[in-house]
């Protein structure tokens, strides 16, 4: 059964509760804490994009190309389309050769507001490498090059850039490929069902790579790991608690549209997936705060500054005071519920 993560108030009156689930692993590959189910299947959506960078990354993109860590960073994003984004994405596409014309994410305007002010003021036209995914397009575009695969149907499930992706999904959650149920993701790669301590065991090796056997895999994990704590403003942009909570070299994290996010704790050896069942995302700070807070997490400073960027204060329109949030799940041992 589901547990409540959050509530909200209005006037003293409880307006919203947001339900979900949290599993937390540790390095003995035992589930060390959870809230709800942590088995729940959920889609990863694009939390799965740093593993999906694993193998451009491991089959030699980046000695290829030339690419830099920014460039790296890049393709495990879901960017804002904020100016320095663009300029990253323009450098892989001079780089690679490649337009934007090959990739298959729809044309969109930035999810930034003001680069979507900016954008409209100016020609108004949608673009593909706006798109919040156009990153990890471009990276597995680029491995496809490499390699001599067909661009054409890079996205679709059975072309071998996307089996390998599939078998490397499967290896970093310690399941098998067969287990995995596949989808379509709004930017038309296929996503992948995984239950929630398969998503944590995943980011458990992202945080801790000496757990993966494979030395390519390991060193690629590594690399893909550096650049997000190295440049954590390309991985998603300004006010993402993505970017905010990779600053501390101690976390690998990465947030999924419908409200999943998963983060892992390289010290403490910890990998954390959780999910928001109504698919909401304004709760991701309050719950990354409450689980850090409630494992005791050392970096006291970086619990601060998720308060304080992620306020559980609720204002109007005006900016009037009407309201608060708070989280209110508690983390058992093990698998308890």
């Amino acid at each position: 059964m589901e547990s409540v993560l959050v509530k909200e108030y209005r006037a003293g009156i409880m307006e919203c509760a947001h339900h979900g689930h949290i599993c937390i692993v540790n390095d003995q590959g035992k589930i060390g804490a959870s809230a709800g189910e942590p088995d729940f299947v959920t889609f990863t959506r694009s939390a799965a994009k740093p593993l999906q960078a694993i193998p451009g990354i491991r089959g030699g993109i980046i000695s290829h190309y030339g690419f830099s860590e920014q460039e790296i960073a890049i393709m495990t994003a879901s960017h804002l389309a904020q100016p320095v984004h663009v300029e990253v994405l323009e450098s892989i596409m001079r780089k690679t050769g490649l337009t934007e014309k090959e990739l298959v994410c729809a044309p969109s305007y930035p999810l930034s507001e003001d680069s979507k002010e900016d954008v409209l003021r100016h020609d108004g036209s949608k673009r593909r490498l706006f798109h919040n995914c156009s990153g990890k397009h471009l990276g597995v575009l680029a491995y496809c090059k490499m390699k001599g695969y067909p661009l054409e149907g890079y996205a679709d499930p059975g072309h071998p850039v996307q089996k390998e992706i599939i078998e490397t999904v499967a290896m970093m959650c310690g399941i098998e490929p067969k287990q995995i149920s596949l989808g379509t993701d709004g930017c038309g790669f296929p996503v992948f069902a995984l239950p929630l301590s398969a998503m944590a065991s995943a980011y458990l090796k992202l945080a801790c790579p000496d757990l993966i056997e494979d030395e390519a895999t390991r060193e690629a994990v590594t690399t893909i790991a550096q650049a997000m704590n190295r440049y954590p403003e390309m991985v998603g942009g300004s006010g993402r608690v993505d970017s905010l909570i990779l600053r501390d070299e101690n976390i690998i994290a990465k947030g999924g549209f419908k409200g999943v996010y998963c983060f892992g704790l390289k010290k403490e050896r910890l990998g954390i997936a959780f999910k928001v069942l109504d698919g909401s995302e304004e709760e991701w700070g309050w719950i990354v705060e409450s689980i850090l807070s409630q494992i005791d997490y050392s970096n006291k400073g970086l619990i601060e500054q998720i308060r304080e960027a992620f306020t559980h204060d609720i204002y109007n329109d005006e900016g009037k005071h009407v309201g608060y949030a708070e989280a209110v799940f508690h983390l058992q041992d093990g698998a308890g519920s």
